[in-house]
């Protein structure tokens, strides 16, 4: 029984350290392509790539959103995402290492 119990926090741990891997790629993602449409850059039209950028807003926004209001503009650079990756990082890591035990 107790072998079972730690291979189920290991797996579970396991999947906590991918979904967060995963959400980090997506807001890196994310970012990118909003940088690339600052300078301009803009896809043609097509309902695969509107589906996949509402997507990433989608599933971005609310995160960067809660940082964006306690971190200010310094000029034209915007550093909540990067405290938002930081943070992401840091309670990921300290909840793996919790439930791994």
């Amino acid at each position: 029984m107790t072998l079972l119990l730690a291979s189920a926090r290991v797996e579970i741990a396991g999947y906590l350290s991918t979904l967060i891997y995963v959400y980090t790629l997506l807001i890196v993602v994310y970012i990118v392509t909003q940088l690339l449409f600052s300078f301009g850059v803009r896809p043609p039209y097509s309902r695969v790539s509107d589906a996949v950028l509402s997507f990433l807003r989608d599933v971005c926004e609310p995160y960067l959103r809660i940082f964006r209001r306690i971190i200010p503009m310094v000029g034209a650079f915007d550093f909540s995402p990067i405290v938002a990756i930081i943070v992401l990082s840091l309670v990921g890591n300290l909840l793996v290492s919790l439930i791994h035990g």
